[in-house]
């Protein structure tokens, strides 16, 4: 399969889904409709029973990193409302949830001494959502690192790997008896690209060797982890989850044409090829110039057999040519009069299907997860407290309507999460940018149920209805 566009046509036509009805005929009658969250996004009380700053609490805390200088030390209180929450979903109609676990809630030294009050906290919440008969995901790196790991090195350095590894049998054997479907990392490319080389998240670095290093721990630690989790979980269902684009030429130029082809593999293949056996891309190690620092059995250790793929999607890439820029040497292209969302990202439905026929066909995969799909837009609050959000609605129907176009396709679909159930801590956006299907007021905390989320109550409904009858 293509990613690659074959000139200039293709950055002029059009590319959006129809709004026809979404083919929910498609989607198998045990499909999870979700949403997710990620810990230091929603939770809050971060010095609260024992949890110690990690690289986000450090980075939110320096100034000049985060828009208004926001940070997540209350974002949305979940730590304290995860009751009500449960609430939420169970309104929404949803029978999923993916979480990530706070590292530094568990373990705050990030290795050594458990703390129990934390790992107290997913287990009651844990135990909240299966009353309430919504499956938990449970994501266990989503970018908090423990500030102590950081201190010592953080991902460039080996250990850090090892140290994930022996807090992934933690989490894994407190929680397994009633978790079963796991993710290791949750879009490492970001945790290594955007922290590491472009330093625009934590922990704010722009070193490429760091970086290159970086993503090399990050997939190992992945892997090690894998086996972790089925040592203390054999029946353990696991996956990874990465944030992938459609990649494009701006131009029919033969040097664009290159950097898209640069562009896919920092993207999309360096992180995908490891762990379905094929080794880190030889092109982008020749791109990169740094030496990984492999050590004999990693590759197989990486490429862990794995129950399931998770796909992020939010926006396409077009890209030129850049060679005086960094590794690997590509611009991004605005393109007008092409519609966008709050965050100024292009809206292309079609991508998600094309990555995940991508997925199917080129990779093999045997289940897949949409694990992010949504859209910040700025809400208004009408008078009577009510929030509709047409544009966010119709973003939603336009992906699920490539979802299920993928799934009429061959893609081994098995769920679809929305991003987000809440509005929250949106990294170094700080709180302006909303992606919730449920509005957060953070002067009180209120929460309202978005137009959005109503109409994502009335997919699942219509959804769970034709399966019913088709039983």
């Amino acid at each position: 399969m293509t990613f690659l566009p074959a000139g200039n046509a293709s950055i002029s036509e059009g590319t959006s889904v129809s709004s026809d009805p979404i083919d929910l005929a498609a989607l198998p009658h045990d499909f999870l409709w979700g949403t997710a969250t990620a810990a230091y996004q929603i939770e809050g009380a971060v010095t609260e029973d024992g949890r110690a700053p990690s690289i986000w609490d450090t980075f939110s805390h320096t100034p000049g990193k985060i828009d208004n200088d926001d940070n997540g030390d209350v974002a949305c209180d979940h730590y304290h409302r995860w009751r009500e929450d449960i609430g939420l979903m169970r309104r929404l109609g949803t029978n999923a949830y993916r979480l990530s676990i706070a590292w530094p809630r568990v373990l705050p030294a990030g290795d050594g001494e458990v703390n129990p009050k934390g790992l107290a906290f997913y287990d009651e919440l844990i135990d909240g959502l299966l009353e309430a008969g919504i499956t938990p995901t449970a994501t266990l790196y989503h970018w908090d690192l423990p500030q102590a790991l950081q201190d010592r090195g953080g991902w460039p350095e080996r250990d850090t790997a090892e140290h994930f590894a022996a807090y992934a049998a933690v989490v894994a054997e407190r929680l397994g008896d009633r978790v079963k479907h796991w993710a290791t990392l949750n879009e490492p490319s970001c945790s290594a690209w955007i922290g590491h080389l472009e330093g625009k998240m934590a922990p704010g670095w722009t070193d490429l060797t760091a970086a290159v290093r970086t993503s090399y721990h990050l997939l190992l630690g992945h892997g090690l982890a894998v086996q972790a989790i089925r040592a203390a979980c054999p029946d353990a269902r696991i996956g990874i989850v990465n944030n992938l684009s459609t990649v494009y030429a701006a131009t029919d130029r033969p040097e664009d044409e290159a950097a898209a082809r640069r562009h896919d593999g920092h993207v999309n293949r360096w992180w995908l090829d490891p762990v379905h056996g094929r080794g880190f891309p030889a092109d982008m190690r020749e791109v990169y110039g740094v030496e990984l620092p492999e050590h004999p059995g990693d590759l197989k250790t990486i490429a862990a057999p794995l129950d399931w793929l998770g796909l992020n999607y939010y926006f396409p890439a077009y890209v030129e040519d850049d060679p005086n820029g960094p590794a690997p040497y590509v611009r991004s292209v605005r393109r007008p009069d092409v519609p966008r969302t709050g965050m100024d990202w292009e809206i292309d439905a079609s991508g998600i299907e094309t990555l995940l026929l991508r997925l199917t066909d080129e990779y093999g995969a045997r289940k897949l997860y949409v694990t992010e799909n949504g859209s910040a837009y700025p809400d208004v609050v009408r008078p009577d407290g009510t929030i509709d959000d047409p544009e966010r609605q119709a973003y939603l129907i336009e992906h699920l309507a490539a979802v299920a176009s993928a799934a009429r396709k061959g893609a081994p679909l098995a769920g679809y999460f929305a991003w987000s159930l809440l509005d929250n801590f949106e990294w170094a956006y700080g709180y302006d940018k909303r992606f919730g299907l449920v509005h957060v007021d953070y002067d009180t905390q209120a929460r309202t149920i978005k137009g959005s989320g109503h109409r994502y109550a009335d997919i699942i409904r219509t959804h769970r209805n034709r399966a019913s009858r088709a039983a």
